[in-house]
């Protein structure tokens, strides 16, 4: 990491809780509009487009704070493979069966991605270890929706709305468990 542009670790560690609690969040959100957005509306393409672009702002915002992309290359290939997706993704909608390959290939990649932001994060921050989790666990959900997308059922957003609960998860637990760490000093 580029020491000169990172901030102090208390800082950086401050900065972790708010985003990993801020991300957990939004994900949450997002799972339970995709449960109530119906299969096949415009809520549910929007949901869609919008869960990488997200995704692509979030690791963009995080790597900006946390010594700049040049020093987080996992984050800044995120950022490119999300926004790449959000594209694709547009692109794809209506073919759900498209999307959800598309939404496979990124999880996989962003989930690798994301478990090296973590592994190169657990000396300096601590409390990784739910990120390092959730990378290799999306990794594993890419390849489940693979799978799923060249069966014959229909996919919606509510296939997808399962792995952002995950991803809700993992984030909180991981802003708890950075609310934990402070506490115990």
């Amino acid at each position: 990491m580029n020491q000169t542009n990172a901030m102090p670790e208390a800082g950086q560690t401050q900065w972790l809780k708010k985003y990993y609690l801020v991300r957990g969040a939004f994900s949450a959100l997002w799972m339970l509009a995709a449960f109530n957005a119906g299969a096949h509306t415009m809520a549910a393409a929007l949901l869609l487009v919008a869960y990488p672009l997200w995704d692509a702002l979030a690791n963009l915002l995080d790597g900006q704070r946390s010594g700049g992309l040049t020093a987080n290359r996992s984050q800044a290939l995120n950022v490119i493979a999300s926004l790449a997706v959000t594209v694709a993704v547009a692109l794809a909608l209506p073919d759900m069966h498209r999307v959800l390959a598309i939404f496979g290939t990124w999880a996989i990649l962003s989930g690798v991605l994301q478990l090296a932001t973590g592994v190169r994060r657990w000396k300096t921050s601590g409390a990784q270890w739910a990120m390092v989790l959730s990378g290799a666990q999306s990794a594993l959900a890419g390849g489940f929706f693979i799978s799923q997308a060249s069966a014959a059922a229909e996919p919606s957003v509510a296939t997808v709305a399962g792995y952002a609960g995950f991803g809700a998860f993992y984030f909180l637990l991981s802003g708890g468990a950075l609310l934990l760490k402070a506490r115990g000093r």
